[in-house]
């Protein structure tokens, strides 16, 4: 059984009392930094199995991390406690600070559990800053803080994602750059939306082919590119990846072209991935990798979610694509990957949202 959110809310690090009267501040520090409250000695031992968990290879197509972690002494607590990633590991058994930190902020029954238990992982959000993830790994020994942390490696990684596409996401939506008048648009004619930015433009609306395109900063060093594709009464067979490296490689040859018609956007063959997840409550398939140009020349990362929708006995498929040679793109395919999240079909919205957006129309 999973415990990584069991124990959550036993930390008992001293908190001030103003903290609970008013908000708090936002956590600070780089997106994809984790600050590692660790002994140094006991760091070596403990890095690879952390490294392997969080700071992730991506290819974009330059090796990217998802993570980088960045380890700190525990007498440095009052500088780095805002960051927005935090990690305090230690065996319980060592004499390290750090070790001496932990077994003095949890009480004495998770520290029986922890002896016992070796899936327990202590985690919590907004201890010192607002969207902030805190975590402390630790178990009795260090062999066994080691195979832990390998085994909860998934759960470790897919927590501090979810916290920095929430955060992520905050800082994207904001009503005043919100283009309400084209998702009014897109609800009106297909049923559907997506979270339009000041600065995406419409390249393809295409009602024939059942295929919508927005784009950022097109013709630039910094391009990102959506589109939304879907297939009426489909059926399930769809949803498998050589059905849906077929569609997209149809959808990007047609409306993907260079500007003298000679080259069109392909799925690269290195780097590819596809696994089954939840996506709005939805069996979906993700997919991610690498696209190029038939002719090379050209290339990034994309990331691609498509799915069922019962109701309208549809097969949608949701794209983002960057295009950035000279930039990390991590972050990049990151903000498209949150935009994407944001799509809702018309029976997904409340009727006030409905309407809010249909006024715009008018």
């Amino acid at each position: 059984m999973n415990k990584f959110f069991t124990f959550s809310f036993l930390l008992i690090i001293v908190v001030s009392i103003t903290s609970c009267k008013f908000p708090l501040k936002p956590a600070t520090g780089l997106e994809d930094q984790i600050i590692v409250f660790a002994d140094s000695l006991e760091y070596q031992q403990l890095k690879p199995a952390l490294s392997s968990a969080l700071e992730k290879i991506i290819y974009t197509p330059q090796p990217e991390k998802l993570f980088i972690l960045k380890r700190v002494n525990i007498e440095s607590l009052d500088h780095y406690q805002n960051r927005k990633n935090i990690i305090f590991v230690a065996p319980l058994n060592s004499k390290s600070e750090i070790s001496k930190y932990i077994r003095a902020v949890i009480d004495t029954s998770l520290e029986a559990q922890i002896n016992t238990d070796s899936t327990v992982i202590i985690s919590k959000y907004d201890l010192w800053a607002g969207n902030q993830l805190v975590t402390v790994l630790t178990a009795p020994t260090m062999k066994k803080l080691q195979e832990k942390i390998k085994r909860q490696s998934g759960n470790l990684i897919y927590a501090y994602q979810k916290i920095s596409d929430k955060r992520l996401y905050q800082s994207l939506y904001n009503s005043h750059y919100e283009q309400k008048k084209i998702e009014a648009q897109f609800l009106k004619k297909y049923g559907w939306i997506i979270y339009v930015q000041a600065d995406f433009q419409v390249a393809k609306d295409d009602s024939a082919d059942n295929f919508v395109w927005i784009r950022r900063s097109p013709n630039s060093s910094m391009e990102r590119w959506i589109f939304i594709h879907w297939i009426d009464n489909a059926s399930l067979a769809y949803l498998n990846e050589d059905s849906i490296k077929a569609v997209r490689n149809e959808m990007t040859k047609k409306f993907y072209r260079t500007s003298d018609d000679k080259g069109y956007v392909v799925i690269a063959k290195d780097y590819f991935t596809s696994s089954a997840i939840n996506f709005n409550g939805r069996y979906t398939i993700l997919t991610q990798g690498l696209w190029e140009l038939n002719i090379k020349g050209m290339g990034g990362p994309f990331i691609n979610y498509t799915f069922y929708d019962e109701k309208t006995k549809r097969i949608y498929m949701i794209d983002g694509s960057v295009y950035a040679p000279r930039y990390f793109k991590r972050n990049l395919i990151q903000q498209m990957d949150v935009t994407l999240q944001s799509f809702l079909t018309k029976d997904e919205m409340s009727k006030k949202r409905q309407k809010d957006l249909l006024d715009a129309l008018d």
